[in-house]
């Protein structure tokens, strides 16, 4: 009996002692990548809309030349500091809703199904209102964190990072902070790297659409046209960072609990 109880202990300790599975940071940006330039149209089609009426509802906020950066706003200093608190809360507003569209394409592609638009509508709305009020939250803890020498913002970031995934798929509904710290947990400086590296190669994609953008703009340039491109250009980092962010989701979940992506995006057959 002794003897098995030790085999057991001897068990238990190497399944313990088994090494940590790899994020795999070099294959979430290669196939975030991949889903974004294949989906191309369907990405914008889902996510262009809600970040353009973001820019308008900012611009009428605080200027749209304040907010194209041609010229300063004419607030005072409590005025222009609610103005852009607003900006800010609707920024994080456009970023759950398109985050909530774009996870099932994520998925539908990753399974190489055909996109279904219209089916996203219904689990994306109906999830809205913790994924605003959660995203707000965690969006503030990150600014507070970025503003604290950068790399607390960075920690928080990656440890509410799954959110808007974890209240779609698993509908967590305002559990979803907690349920994103648990499947972080353990990777959230892989994520941090995974996302800083993101982020340098998205802003030298950026500054060669910017320059593009700027040369349109500067030969045919008015405010409409100027806020399209100016949505064009926001739309597709906010596609990227959503399907990268969906990915992650599927990773984490492979690696803590062995569920594959056909069984995450199941949830919507």
């Amino acid at each position: 009996m002794d003897e098995l109880e030790s085999e057991e202990d001897v068990m238990v300790d190497v399944s313990t002692a088994q090494p940590r599975q790899p994020l795999g940071i070099t294959t979430l940006l290669g196939d975030s990548f991949a889903i974004f330039f294949g989906n191309f149209f369907k990405v914008y089609l889902l996510a262009f809309g809600p970040t353009l009426v973001g820019l308008i509802l900012s611009g009428a906020l605080i200027g749209f030349g304040t907010l194209a950066g041609t010229s300063v706003p004419d607030f005072d200093g409590t005025g222009i500091a609610i103005a852009i608190f607003l900006v800010i809360i609707i920024q994080f507003v456009v970023y759950a809703v398109t985050t909530a569209l774009l996870v099932q394409l994520a998925y539908d592609a990753k399974m190489n199904r055909q996109p279904r638009m219209v089916r996203y509508l219904g689990p994306a709305f109906s999830t809205l209102l913790p994924l605003i009020i959660l995203s707000i939250i965690s969006g503030i803890l990150m600014m507070i964190g970025l503003a604290l020498l950068v790399v607390p913002g960075l920690w928080i970031l990656a440890l509410f990072s799954v959110l808007a995934p974890a209240i779609v798929i698993e509908k967590a509904g305002f559990g979803g902070l907690g349920r994103s710290a648990g499947l972080t947990k353990e990777y959230r400086w892989p994520i941090v790297g995974l996302i800083v590296l993101f982020l340098l190669i998205l802003i030298g994609i950026n500054m060669v659409i910017g320059v593009a953008s700027a040369l349109v703009s500067m030969l045919f340039g008015n405010l409409v046209l100027d806020l399209i491109l100016e949505a064009l250009v926001s739309t597709f980092g906010a596609g990227l960072f959503s399907i990268l962010i969906a990915l992650i989701y599927a990773r984490l979940r492979e690696i803590k609990e062995g569920v594959s992506v056909d069984q995450i995006a199941s949830v919507f057959d």
